[in-house]
């Protein structure tokens, strides 16, 4: 609980610690990088269904568009986890989106930030 108290004291701006609130589930985003930092490989996501009280914890990364070179991170799209062949989505915006494989969505609920 401190490290994670720690983390969240840390972050500030877009990629700061954060909960989204969907119609069905409440997800806990916490970038565990140093402040400053344009993308983080270590960020940590806690979701739990309304419905069922079932939670998962994943490790995971910002998500970002490319600049032209193909290579430099440009606009923050929010955060990527992978758990198998399962790739859960956390925009910016608020949407969360869970698709298996390539196109088999899952979940796609659009939702609230609350930091």
């Amino acid at each position: 609980m401190m490290k994670r108290l720690l983390a969240i004291a840390l972050w500030s701006g877009t990629a700061s610690a954060a909960v989204l609130e969907t119609p069905h589930y409440v997800v806990d985003i916490s970038p565990q990088c140093e402040e400053g930092n344009v993308s983080c490989d270590r960020v940590a996501y806690q979701g739990k269904s309304k419905r069922s009280g079932q939670a998962i914890t994943l490790e995971g990364r910002t998500w970002h568009s490319r600049c032209a070179d193909g290579v430099t991170p440009c606009r923050f799209l929010g955060y990527r986890f992978e758990n198998g062949n399962v790739t859960y989505y956390v925009h910016e915006d608020g949407r969360l989106r869970v698709v298996r494989g390539c196109d088999h969505v899952l979940v796609d609920e659009q939702g609230t930030w609350r930091r």
